[in-house]
């Protein structure tokens, strides 16, 4: 029997495109829920200018987010971005987009970093991340856990801070990705009347925190990569 292509397989598909320039670099971010990008203005040590878009999201409050962003990293150093704190004040997938900005800031040339989990079959879903095409990290998931590879089996995805720690900087970053990428496929799962009330979740992002919760609704267009019709992306030119 054939086995299917991972990129044949019905799932959630997430895309990464950080693009560094002189004085700036840019981070842009689509996958089945969120369509973001942003924008670090520098001198080669510190952050200058911060903008933030944000196209497309869950809910009517997280473009309110994009100030707060900007607040949070103008005037920190690049090499301390990833340490900056705050993150749950802010959307988390901005301060991740700016995270990956900063780290990419000194690049000769882009990186792009694309995603695909593919929904269970008989309880067990396949996970891989590709950087610039090579693929990178393959894991096989059960529910919230790990099945493969065997050094993480039995893991739940939450449970992955020393080991993705003791990699090198190029896998630390990537593992880190694929593992936000999982928690998020997951809401593919969950009926969508099920995650329409913010204050029922947990205040671990801009929008969840409580005077925000209060006034969010569940707003935007879900896409399914998966069927092929387009590519992340290609909204904004970098598919």
């Amino acid at each position: 029997m054939t086995t299917p292509r991972l990129d044949d397989l019905p799932g959630f598909r997430r895309r990464f495109r950080i693009a560094p320039e002189a004085g700036a670099v840019s981070a842009a971010v689509e996958d089945d829920f969120h369509c973001m990008t942003v924008t670090l203005r520098h001198d080669g040590a510190r952050i200058g200018g911060v903008e933030a878009r944000t196209i497309r999201a869950p809910w009517t409050t997280c473009p309110g987010a994009e100030q707060v962003l900007e607040e949070t990293f103008a005037g920190t150093p690049l090499t301390e971005a990833a340490r900056r704190g705050l993150k749950q004040a802010n959307c988390t997938h901005l301060y991740d987009l700016a995270v990956l900005a900063a780290a990419h800031a000194g690049d000769a040339q882009e990186t792009r970093y694309e995603v695909l989990v593919a929904d269970p079959v008989d309880g067990l879903g396949v996970a891989e991340i590709r950087r610039d095409g090579a693929p990178l990290l393959r894991w096989t998931l059960a529910g919230m856990e790990l099945a493969e590879p065997a050094e993480l089996a039995g893991r739940n995805l939450m449970q992955l801070r020393d080991w993705i720690d003791a990699l090198d900087p190029a896998t630390r970053e990537a593992a880190k990705i694929l593992q936000w990428a999982c928690l998020i496929a997951h809401g593919r799962r969950i009926p969508l009347e099920h995650q329409s009330d913010a204050t029922r979740m947990p205040p671990n992002c801009y929008t969840f925190q409580p005077a925000m919760a209060r006034q969010a609704l569940r707003v935007g267009e879900i896409i399914d990569f998966s069927r092929g019709e387009r590519e992340p992306l290609a909204q904004l030119g970098q598919s």
